[in-house]
């Protein structure tokens, strides 16, 4: 007979719920499914409707525009993309490219000023297999970050926190990129 020193001893595990908080956002069926909303693209449609919290579009220049995302990752989370539909990184022209990287440049000076992140995750996935959301139009993201904004939550309940709503970013950033416009306006007049 084992004696009592020798027997292994339980552990009690730590209560977890299994079940993760419900958040119900059904508009978000579309975008998971990888479905297509009737009328087009919709960075094309934010286009033609111009810039207003509803198309959550910020800023457009010749060859390029700065989107809101409608799903963002943190406050702030915008798209740098061209304004001409294609889903073709090598068919981007050469002032395609040197708009977008302006604009990529100006969306980072508005979310410093804004947000006063830490830093930024900027990058494109270019093709549906890299994780590219509407692969048919490029969008290129810029994410501002800081030091604690992930923590466990995305990983056990598989949602994000926002900390503000779509229309407050774009109430915040709005009045930086009316600025910028005015700014190039002006510098057109020259």
């Amino acid at each position: 007979m084992a004696s009592k020193k020798s027997r292994p001893r339980r552990i009690k595990k730590p209560s977890v719920s299994s079940s993760p908080a419900v958040l119900f956002r059904p508009e978000r069926k579309v975008y998971v499914r990888g479905e297509r909303r009737a009328g087009g693209c919709v960075f094309c449609q934010a286009l033609k409707r111009g810039p207003s919290a509803e198309s959550l579009l910020l800023h457009v220049t010749a060859h390029a525009m700065i989107i809101m995302n409608k799903y963002p990752y943190n406050s702030g989370h915008l798209l740098v993309l061209p304004r001409r539909h294609s889903g073709d990184f090598l068919q981007i022209t050469s002032e395609e490219h040197v708009d977008i990287s302006r604009c990529q440049t100006l969306a980072v000076c508005a979310l410093s000023d804004a947000y006063q992140p830490a830093g930024f995750n900027m990058g494109l996935n270019l093709g549906a297999a890299s994780g590219a959301g509407i692969p048919e139009h490029l969008h290129f993201h810029v994410i501002p970050r800081w030091a604690g904004d992930t923590n466990f939550f995305p990983l056990i309940a598989r949602s994000k926190v926002v900390i503000e709503t779509l229309e407050q970013t774009y109430e915040k950033l709005r009045a930086y990129f009316t600025k910028a416009d005015a700014k190039a306006r002006k510098g057109a007049r020259k």
